[in-house]
């Protein structure tokens, strides 16, 4: 049985510095409807698998091993005290895998220069989160800009499958039927409307984007684009391979990567922290309305700890088993449906802790459980396709939602074209001179702009512009 709270109080925790150990079904309860959900959204997870081989040209079986010790790093965000779903480093993976396909041969060679990437890319988060300069940039950067790194995200997630090199001229029937029904199940009042009238909608309801991946196993082998799933059942435990990984990945066995090799990742680290930064922008806006919902609870976001926990897992990953994807600090479609049902009341979910916390150790036994992964192996790219849709969508929801004028959507809406068109580096340069050109040296506020403005988006009538039911 889980500690109970005080009413307005954070969740129970073990104080460990700047972390706050919580374990479960001690500091929180263990909630089933994550734990159903986490069976299938795994697929994501599993997604990565076709990455890794492709650019490392490791077997299935290895890439596997990697996805299953990234899903165990995965769990350490909830365990140290930060309330989130973390996920990849998203939108920098197309840029990551151009990096390293077009600098580097494949083999050691590709390997060093990924490890390299990653440790710079730990260390970066490290570095903003020993110093205490994570939260600060948060405060301090405009917040015209905050949402322009949203809008940039959102449209880099959408632009990415739909255009001509993306999944979704691979798999278009698949990925429309499932991220139709994804949008109804997480977006639509009126699906919201239904789960209030209806036990049956209420209980699909609760398992997010679970039904529309279930659907998609079904719709893509029917419309003849992915091959009907097969569950072995042989085994039933993947035991990673440690041995394979460390004659093949680790640099204590191949080699640790040159000063050239390093120097060469420098600029690419830093766009990815650019790129990262957007998710400590999302996490602290959908943590910030989920703690004004919930009166019950006190939820703390903490952008240090979530630096150094991010980290540790980048520095830990490139040890032994260096990823394409990088290990980022939110998985911003699963964090943003879990949010929404937490603010159901307790009722739905005692504490954010109950769901996050679940959620993230479900999956890391998902990916292990052979059944499952079988299971899902065909679906692998349809349910990757349809997560970052659905992360487009949030992203740019909020990204206008926080804007408070229509200076700051125009600002928003130029970044987040040139972030998606030129990149993270390019974005973030045309923002920040966006915003003090017009705000420093314009008219106040961007007073004149808005009185052409035909809606004006605060925080007090644009929380409900997003809809989530979960």
């Amino acid at each position: 049985m889980a500690i109970n709270r005080k009413y307005g109080a954070e969740q129970p925790y073990i104080k460990a510095g700047i972390f706050k150990i919580r374990l479960p079904f001690v500091h929180y309860k263990w909630s089933f409807p994550e734990m159903f959900q986490a069976l299938i959204m795994c697929a994501t997870c599993l997604g990565a698998i076709p990455v890794l081989t492709e650019v490392l040209g490791v077997s299935y079986d290895l890439a596997l091993s990697m996805v299953i010790i990234n899903g165990f790093f995965y769990c350490l965000h909830v365990l140290l005290g930060d309330p989130v779903v973390p996920g990849w480093i998203t939108p920098a993976i197309p840029l990551v895998t151009a990096f390293l396909v077009n600098g580097y041969a494949i083999g050691p060679e590709r390997t060093q220069a990924l490890i390299a990437l990653q440790i710079l890319v730990g260390l970066l988060f490290l570095l903003f989160g020993i110093t205490g300069f994570g939260s600060k940039v948060i405060t301090l950067v405009p917040n015209s800009v905050k949402a322009g790194i949203l809008l940039g995200g959102g449209i880099s997630a959408v632009t990415g499958e739909m255009n001509a090199a993306g999944r979704f001229g691979k798999y278009p029937i698949s990925i429309t039927i499932g991220i139709l029904i994804a949008f109804f199940c997480l977006f639509s009042p009126k699906f919201t409307e239904l789960r209030q009238k209806n036990k049956f909608f209420n209980a699909i309801g609760k398992y997010g984007m679970l039904p529309a991946i279930l659907i998609a196993v079904f719709v893509g082998p029917i419309a003849g684009e992915l091959p009907w799933f097969t569950i072995e059942l042989g085994s039933v435990i993947k035991i990673p391979e440690f041995g394979n990984l460390y004659r093949e990945l680790s640099p204590f066995s191949i080699g640790f990567p040159g000063a050239a090799t390093f120097i060469a990742a420098v600029p690419m680290a830093i766009v990815v922290y650019i790129i990262a930064f957007g998710d400590f922008v999302t996490s602290e806006s959908l943590l910030r309305d989920a703690d004004v919902a919930r009166q019950d609870e006190k939820i703390e976001f903490n952008a240090n700890r979530s630096n150094l926990i991010s980290g540790i897992r980048n520095i830990c990953m490139a040890m032994i088993a260096p990823y394409t994807q990088l290990c980022g600090p939110l998985w911003a479609a699963v964090t943003a449906a879990l949010s929404k049902r937490y603010k159901e009341g307790p009722e739905a979910m005692n504490s954010v802790y109950d769901g996050f916390g679940t959620f993230r150790l479900s999956t890391f036994i998902a990916v292990a459980l052979i059944p499952v992964s079988s299971l899902l192996a065909p679906v692998l790219p349809v349910a990757l396709s349809m997560t970052l849709l659905v992360q487009g969508f949030i992203c740019t929801g909020l990204a206008f939602t926080m804007c408070k004028n229509g200076t700051e959507r125009g600002i928003c809406g130029v970044m987040g074209a040139v972030l998606a068109t030129r990149g993270a580096a390019w974005g973030l340069v045309v923002g920040l001179v966006l915003h003090f050109l017009l705000y420093y040296f314009g008219h106040e506020g961007g007073e004149s702009f808005d009185e052409y403005a035909p809606v004006n988006l605060t925080k007090e009538n644009a929380g409900d512009e997003i809809q989530i039911t979960m």
